[in-house]
């Protein structure tokens, strides 16, 4: 599992991947007003938009379409409308179309307090999923957050990564603090693991907002998921 720890840049220098072990199971998912008995796994959402994907069967949207309907996540749901900006085969990206009642609903949505209640912890009951070896702390709240703590081979920590919606903050050792936007998510499958190929558009200076927003979220988890030491780890790092 190398492949987690390494940094692997693509042709562009402000465009960098990351592999992440994949958790199948969501309860974040989306189910179009026009397509009766259709849903979609919500494997990515932002303020700004949501990526979605179907295990199988058609939809047959095309890109400019506009989409309506209703999120989904564990008794809480929300109205949208948006536009379809991309389409390949099973999956498709769309941009809510905006306004000022929009905005503050789903900034509720999605709020910080709603989103940790969510979390829970992979690395402790993986159910079905491979963990890596490496991996310490696994924390995910479907769609919108997930946290990764890696250690070297003797135990300490070596990286961590906080995903937070389209937003991104990594330490790593030697390299310190960094920030990005994720730009794509694709499937990336091994005979071992189930893996995400998240590519990211990294900021030239550390972000001030994702970094503020890191920390709010690590200080946020609940002591059953985080233990003190590496809450402590990761807000010294975060600073």
């Amino acid at each position: 599992m190398e492949g987690h720890l390494s940094l692997i840049k693509s042709g562009k220098e402000h465009e960098e991947k990351r592999i992440f072990p994949r958790f199948p199971f969501s309860y974040l998912i989306f189910k179009p007003s026009s397509k009766e008995g259709l849903s979609f796994l919500i494997r990515d959402i932002s303020f700004s938009g949501m990526q979605l994907g179907l295990k199988s069967g058609e939809h047959f949207y095309k890109s400019g379409e506009t989409i309506e309907g209703q999120v989904h996540w564990k008794g809480r749901s929300l109205e949208i409308r948006a536009q379809v900006v991309w389409v390949k085969d099973l999956r498709l990206g769309v941009r809510f179309v905006q306004s000022n009642e929009f905005e503050q609903e789903i900034h509720d949505f999605l709020s910080i307090d709603k989103v940790v209640e969510e979390m829970r912890a992979i690395h402790k009951n993986p159910v079905g999923v491979e963990v890596p070896s490496n991996l310490k702390v696994w924390l995910k709240a479907d769609g919108p957050f997930e946290l990764f703590v890696w250690t070297h081979s003797d135990g300490e920590v070596s990286r961590f990564q906080l995903l937070m919606m389209d937003q991104f903050v990594e330490y790593e050792d030697g390299k310190g603090l960094q920030s990005g936007k994720v730009l794509r998510i694709r499937d990336r499958d091994t005979p071992l693991f189930s893996e995400d190929e998240f590519i990211f558009s990294m900021d030239s200076q550390l972000d001030a907002d994702k970094h503020q927003l890191g920390k709010e979220l690590i200080n946020k988890i609940s002591d059953e998921l985080l233990s003190s030491e590496i809450r402590n780890f990761l807000i010294r790092k975060l600073g």
